[in-house]
């Protein structure tokens, strides 16, 4: 039978009539209990590993969707840290940025693309027992100067990242674009808050006329909040050149804005979603939760309760459509 994104369409369609009544966290295909959506609500909940169960984000990577964290989350603890808590999330995939401490047992080296290649088999080896995947890699600087584009350029093929994000200055992107191609890897250009270089969505599109489609953005929709920049029309406008995600909901637009639960502030994660959803994006989402830095766990779990349960009713409503027609 033909599999669609890792699933038969039976199991598809069955899996995303049930999403749409109870919720796909709350499905045990399997034949094991899941965690509800509701249960991930609480510190321990929170705390559990991953089962490693194939229902665990089935319905958002039938979308092409991963979901990962930015390793910024948990700037406040190691990398190491940082890897286990995002494994106790139930999540795959990771987002590494440059200078945070690598582990407890070595707090005075850094993690970055500067690492020895001691260190990368390190990381490599917690990654592995973690059953994590470093897939992306930023905000790291680029810019013309060759030699040290190609030191982050090596660093990310032998760590398998597929995406580097930066934001690197617009005259710096042709001979960067020449580099992914050499390499087979991505740039994703990140936007801060204005006023910095690519804040407004526009101009991202400006900065990529004329470059391959290895170069793209990296959509953080919260500093796009900060910036009073609609989420969802800038998602919109970008279609096409979106290559990864930070996605982020925020409690009020504007400055003095701080993250809190999807679906809980005034970005309309599901409409964000929705919108990416129509796009038939395929990309990694990178939760970046910059709040309560000490304690933020129970919330991110939250964000991914709520991104696989939206996914799951994106998936229900895509089948009825399909059936339909």
């Amino acid at each position: 039978m033909a599999r669609k994104h890792g699933l038969t369409r039976r199991e598809f369609v069955k899996g995303a009539a049930v999403a749409a009544v109870g919720g796909p966290l709350a499905l045990a295909a399997s034949g094991e209990e899941t965690p509800s959506p509701q249960a991930f609500k609480t510190p321990a909940a929170a705390s559990r590993p991953y089962s490693g169960r194939p229902e665990h984000g089935r319905w958002a990577e039938a979308f092409g969707w991963r979901l990962g964290m930015q390793a910024y989350s948990f700037n406040r603890y190691t990398l190491f840290e940082a890897i286990e808590k995002t494994a106790s999330l139930g999540l795959r995939y990771i987002e590494a940025y440059p200078g945070q401490k690598l582990s407890a047992e070595k707090p005075n080296v850094v993690s970055d693309h500067n690492m020895s290649p001691e260190i990368r088999q390190e990381v490599k080896r917690k990654l592995e027992a973690s059953g994590i995947r470093m897939v992306c890699y930023g905000v790291v600087g680029l810019g013309k100067d060759e030699a040290g584009a190609r030191k982050v350029f090596d660093f990310a093929k032998d760590m398998g990242i597929e995406t580097i994000v930066s934001e690197p200055p617009k005259d710096a992107l042709p001979s960067l674009d020449k580099l992914c191609g050499e390499y087979g890897i991505r740039i994703a250009i990140h936007n801060h808050p204005k006023p910095s270089p690519y804040w407004d969505p526009q101009i991202v599109l400006d900065a990529c006329q004329g470059l391959s489609p290895r170069i793209g953005s990296c959509a953080d929709t919260g500093h796009w909040m900060r910036s009073d920049v609609n989420p969802v029309e800038a998602l919109r406008k970008l279609q096409g050149r979106i290559i990864s995600l930070h996605f982020k909901d925020l409690n009020v637009l504007g400055e003095g804005a701080h993250d809190v639960p999807w679906g809980t502030g005034q970005g309309n994660a599901r409409a964000m979603l929705e919108e990416l959803a129509r796009q038939r994006l395929k990309a990694v989402f990178s939760i970046e939760y910059e709040h309560n830095w000490t304690s933020s766990l129970p919330e991110i779990a939250r964000c991914v309760a709520y991104f696989e349960q939206v996914a799951g009713e994106l998936a229900a409503a895509s089948s009825k459509k399909g059936k339909a027609q």
